[in-house]
């Protein structure tokens, strides 16, 4: 009788790799919880999370779609005026207002995605581009409105009364938490759709079309729900932006934003579920950290950036992930 060997375990970085990957959900929630203990101030852990939804956003049609745009910006900028200009021109409460900037922000994406959705590559991304432009002169022409190139100011949220406790937005870590609820149901719902069906359709459309096509799935109405879904999403993060600001700069309409999400996306890793609050941390903290040293912060950051693209061509999540499953 011939002794059997023994069976090796997996490697610690293996299982909880696969850990992360069963629950990536309560893990992300989880690791957002204690993100301020790890942050030098409260008020970047805040930006970084707006902008990590932003970009978990973007990447359901970037990542899991294979379809760039260069025009997110539009969905974003276009809920945070919606919330702003409800609370200064209309005083609604603060919870309407965000809904109001989520539905204006779903139907902005609606009409783009409808319009774009009919061309396929680096027209799609130039149609998306064109039509991001126009929503931002749209909103810079409306000046009585939106405070054209000053951009949108009053948009105060000091409190925040949920009927059993009432939460002082003033405080630092307060608004933190208070802005983490929304994005840890933005995660949540992120997680179903990716978990669905619908969130496997989307894969398959990223591996290849025409045999999506093939196998009988409507890819440009798939495609079209997605880009609304992600319109939706991103215009969450910017109604959070809003507030978080208590103003709405013209710039989150424009161009440059759009750029920066694909960075965000990009530096993460695309088609990974972590990778965009990870892509947001580092790009975030490295712009507070290099805006302190120099002003020629772009310059750095572009060459971290062509780095980080260079040695880590799935992102920075996406080759932590890639490691942890060949070891």
């Amino acid at each position: 009788m011939t002794d059997q060997p023994a069976p090796t375990s997996p490697p610690m970085l293996s299982r909880i790799s696969d850990l992360v990957h069963r629950h990536r959900a309560a893990t992300s929630i989880l690791f957002l919880i204690i993100l301020p203990l790890a942050m030098p101030y409260q008020a970047l852990a805040t930006n970084i999370i707006i902008y990590g939804l932003f970009a978990l956003g973007f990447n359901l049609v970037f990542g899991y779609t294979g379809v760039l745009s260069f025009g997110h910006a539009a969905f974003f900028g276009v809920g945070a005026y919606g919330t702003g200009i409800m609370i200064v021109q209309f005083g609604a409460p603060w919870f309407l207002a965000i809904v109001i900037g989520i539905v204006v922000s779903g139907v902005t994406a609606m009409v783009i995605g409808a319009l774009a959705i009919r061309t396929r590559g680096i027209y799609f991304a130039m149609v998306t581009l064109a039509l991001a432009q126009c929503v931002y002169y749209i909103i810079y022409q409306m000046s009585d409105w939106t405070g054209g190139e000053n951009g949108l100011t009053g948009v105060s949220v000091p409190t925040v009364n949920l009927g059993f406790v009432e939460l002082n937005l003033l405080d630092p870590t307060t608004k933190y938490y208070f802005v983490l609820a929304f994005v840890a149901v933005a995660i949540f719902i992120f997680s179903r759709v990716l978990a669905s069906p619908f969130g496997a359709v989307l894969e398959a459309i990223r591996e290849n079309e025409d045999r999506a096509r093939a196998c009988g799935y409507d890819v440009q109405l798939t495609k079209w729900v997605a880009f609304v879904v992600s319109g939706l999403l991103c215009g969450l993060a910017g109604s959070l932006y809003a507030i978080h600001l208590s103003l709405v700069p013209i710039e989150t309409l424009n161009y440059h934003m759009s750029g920066q999400v694909v960075m965000i996306a990009l530096l993460g890793g695309m088609g990974t579920f972590f990778g965009p609050f990870v892509g947001a941390i580092v790009f975030l903290l490295l712009e507070d950290v290099v805006t302190s040293m120099t002003s020629h912060w772009p310059l750095v950051i572009g060459l971290v950036f062509m780095a980080c693209v260079l040695f880590f061509p799935r992102g920075i999540w996406g080759s932590i992930l890639g490691w942890g499953r060949r070891k």
